[in-house]
């Protein structure tokens, strides 16, 4: 069986590419494997896999999207049986295609915590501003004197520059009820916040039970902070646009980790600016990376990272493993993680 592997590049400072492809040489000890692991130097055109991919029969690392999993591109490798992405998020894809062809996809759930923990720290941003304040202290120079020999500064000591917000007793509200979704409202719990989510499917379970499963309008009116873990797909595109915005609570905040297009960002400036949002915490964008300078980029009621919520350490090697222990499941017959 020949499998190729699609290592990402490595964009951390405590984790190496050599430490990755370690664990992904895990796959040779599975019997009669013929292992290639690739690390492309760029995001790679659809077209740019067909050399690299050729005949293999399963390809994990692959990002899921209708520019790759089609007809035509598929027709490229007749053998492919098993394709495996390594995020939670995919892009739409024609389902009852690949299953027509009798190909297995699956995804990994592997950063849960590690995403809904960034979040966290996002929403913690925008409340506290820790590193603004510890600026202050320690570029301020508390020695300088004035002329009775008291501290010139005396009195910026125990300042606030920004507003400090208490979320304990407030209302937050998850979009998107799925595995990282639940571990952020599990913070908030533990915050003692009240949890109300909307997802298209009611969940059911025990683990469920602190949460207030609402709909969606109702979510906007009651939340006083609003985390997005939802799939970006056609139904869910622009979600929070205009409308939806009109009908929050003024001075709401906004944490998105999930995918840029379910914000309409025109909507969400226009909010920031009249005080509907009070603020916004993003890990992610419409455009990735920026095509243009972004109105959101000039505003101090935005706190925008690149994408990053999942590189951990942990997170990125756990993704190698579970999609491994997906793929010898997959080859017992019993498939896990399917998406398709």
């Amino acid at each position: 069986m020949k499998i190729v592997v699609i290592q990402e590049t490595v964009k951390m400072p405590n984790l190496t590419a050599q430490e990755v492809t370690e664990h992904w040489n895990q796959l040779k000890k599975l019997p009669n494997v013929e292992l290639k692991i690739v690390i492309p130097e760029k995001y790679l055109m659809p077209e740019e896999y067909h050399d690299i991919i050729g005949d293999a029969d399963a390809v994990l690392g692959l990002w899921i999207s209708d520019k790759v999993i089609n007809e035509e591109w598929l027709g490229h490798h007749p053998n492919l049986k098993y394709i495996a992405t390594l995020g939670h998020g995919w892009g739409e894809f024609d389902v009852e295609m690949t299953r027509r062809k009798k190909i297995t996809i699956t995804n990994t759930i592997y950063g849960a915590q590690t995403i809904a923990e960034y979040g966290w720290a996002l929403l913690m941003e925008v409340c506290h501003h820790v590193n603004v304040h510890s600026d202050m202290i320690k570029k301020t120079d508390w020695t300088t004197l004035d002329e009775k020999g008291m501290p010139l500064e005396r009195a910026m000591y125990g300042n606030v520059v920004t507003p400090q917000i208490e979320l304990y007793g407030k209302t937050c509200g998850i979009f998107g009820l799925g595995a990282i979704g639940l571990a952020f409202a599990k913070m908030a719990s533990g915050f003692g916040m009240r949890v109300i989510s909307y997802s298209r499917h009611k969940k059911v379970g025990a683990i469920y039970s602190f949460v207030e499963q609402v709909d969606f309008d109702t979510l906007l009116r009651e939340s006083d902070v609003i985390s997005i873990h939802a799939p970006y797909t056609a139904e869910t595109a622009d979600t929070f646009d205009k409308e939806a915005f009109a009908k929050m609570k003024d001075g709401a905040i906004l944490i998105n980790t999930a995918r840029g297009g379910l914000i309409d960002e025109t909507a969400m400036m226009e909010a920031l600016n009249s005080g509907k949002l009070f603020a916004a915490g993003l890990d992610v964008l419409r455009d990735e990376p920026p095509v243009s300078d972004n109105p959101l980029f000039h505003t101090d009621k935005t706190s925008i990272t690149g994408h990053i919520a999942w590189l951990t350490k942990e997170s990125r090697l756990r993704a190698v493993d579970m999609a491994i222990e997906n793929f010898i499941h997959y080859l017992n017959a019993i498939p896990t993680s399917v998406i398709n």
